[in-house]
């Protein structure tokens, strides 16, 4: 009878105990080199660093052939400089290299506004400076680009009506750390962005304080029925700086936010908000405008981007002219309000095959959500005696969530205690029980505020 043979890592074949590793974790595959000398000799394997080079570093052949290295070295030298960013570095990376890809075709000159990134001490020197740690995904975003120049436009997104424009720049450090926030309301708060037109910013909390949640971002909204200037409002944009900027790079690089006259405008279009009639298509993009809003008193600005376009296969005999819109509009508490006009912001467009129209118009409310639908009536030009509607689609504007400031939370606090509940005598206090952060749909009281539609 054969003696049986010893099973050892020695006895096994290479192929199989490498693939295993391919399965690890860079932390696990350097534990196993210490294991034994053949598990030091297969942990070093080029092909298992190539992949995990890729993963983390995103690094391809090109970088290896270039750095004269081999994988492992390449990923050592990266983990020796980023290893504190391991965990964010590649989600990050890949939304920068994704952006900077887009723009270079769609708008060049928004990659020259760039900045190379901060060095570790630099940001070891902020942190100093304002005496407030970074978050790492902030940190690590800003070693790749620190941010851009003070230009116009600016990279996170522009807005502009007929009397109205914001353009938004994403800050540098050093800026940023200029406009640290220590003020009551807005204590240990830094701002990412910020528009030299209408003086606005977003802002990233660095500590939990004052009602907010560690990394929330946000832009500032005092209350105006405070007498307290330190009751801020909050319109909340991301839970943390990669999902913040992350979301926005997906939108950018999809095609959800348009790129018009070389700018990114932050209009969102829902692709069921579309109606074609005939040979007339109308499309529908909406954005909400924090700037011109307020929670107290309930006051929510958005602005809807129209576009008409008659079908290229369109027969000659159908061009027409839009001469007038009717809207149905119902808010939040169902209230419905219907309004009629004659032509779209005091244009009458004529359509023929192929061509398109687009405007913009703006809108606000009291509730938290609305939505609007109707139609345009036109007449055949070769015969006025023609008329036809042609549909718009319905399409919602909804409030972003929303965090009300904690002095007016603390304030509601001592009149409830103090004093019994009157629904009917107050507007601000009928759903302070769903808790400070105010989501979608949940509708304020009160009239209509006004608009132009």
């Amino acid at each position: 009878m054969a003696a049986s043979m010893e099973l050892s890592l020695n006895n096994l074949p290479s192929d199989p105990l490498l693939l295993m590793l391919s399965f690890l974790d860079f932390r696990d595959l350097i534990s196993c080199s210490f294991v034994s000398r053949r598990l030091n000799e297969l942990s070093g394997h080029n092909p298992l660093w190539k992949g995990l080079c890729l993963k983390h570093w995103l690094l391809t052949e090109s970088d290896k052939i270039q750095k004269v290295q081999t994988w492992k070295e390449l990923f050592r030298e990266f983990y020796t400089d980023l290893g504190r960013y391991i965990d964010h570095y590649g989600t990050l990376k890949k939304a920068w290299d994704d952006l900077k890809r887009y723009l270079d075709q769609q708008c060049p000159r928004m990659i020259a506004s760039l900045k190379e990134g901060a060095k570790e001490e630099e940001l070891d020197g902020i942190e100093a400076q304002i005496c407030c740690k970074l978050s790492n995904d902030y940190r690590c975003s800003y070693r790749i680009h620190n941010g851009q120049k003070l230009v116009v436009p600016g990279l996170m997104g522009s807005m502009a009506l007929s009397n109205h424009y914001r353009s938004e720049d994403l800050l540098d450090i050093e800026t940023a750390a200029g406009g640290f926030q220590q003020r009551k309301g807005m204590r240990q708060c830094l701002p990412l962005t910020f528009c030299f037109h209408t003086g606005l910013s977003q802002y990233m909390a660095l500590e939990g304080t004052e009602g907010r949640s560690r990394s929330e971002i946000f832009y500032h909204c005092p209350d105006q029925m405070a007498q307290d200037p330190s009751a801020i409002d909050m319109f909340i944009t991301g839970s943390s700086f990669t999902e913040w900027f992350t979301s926005y790079v997906h939108n950018v690089v999809t095609g959800e936010y348009p790129i018009i006259r070389d700018q990114i405008f932050r209009y969102v279009h829902d692709k069921q908000c579309v109606a074609t009639t005939g040979d007339i298509t109308v499309s529908v993009s909406t954005s909400f405008l924090p700037e011109l809003s307020s929670v107290h008193p309930p006051h929510f600005f958005f602005t809807y981007r129209i576009r008409i376009e008659m079908a290229k296969d369109a027969l000659p005999e159908n061009a027409c002219q839009l001469d007038s819109r009717y809207w149905k509009i119902t808010n939040a508490n169902g209230n419905v309000e219907e309004v009629r006009g004659p032509g779209v912001v005091g244009e009458f467009p004529v359509m023929t095959p192929g061509k398109v129209h687009e405007y913009a118009s703006c809108t606000t409310f009291s509730t938290t959500s609305e939505y609007m639908e109707g139609h345009y009536t036109f007449h055949r030009l070769k015969n006025k005696e023609e008329i036809f509607d042609v549909c718009i689609p319905r399409f919602h504007m909804v409030c972003p969530p929303f965090r009300e400031s904690i002095v007016r939370s603390q304030g509601l606090a001592r009149d409830v205690s103090s004093a019994s509940f009157n629904e009917d005598n107050s507007s601000d206090t009928d759903d302070h029980n769903e808790g400070e952060l105010r989501g979608i749909n949940m509708a304020a009281p009160g009239g209509r505020c006004p608009r132009h539609i």
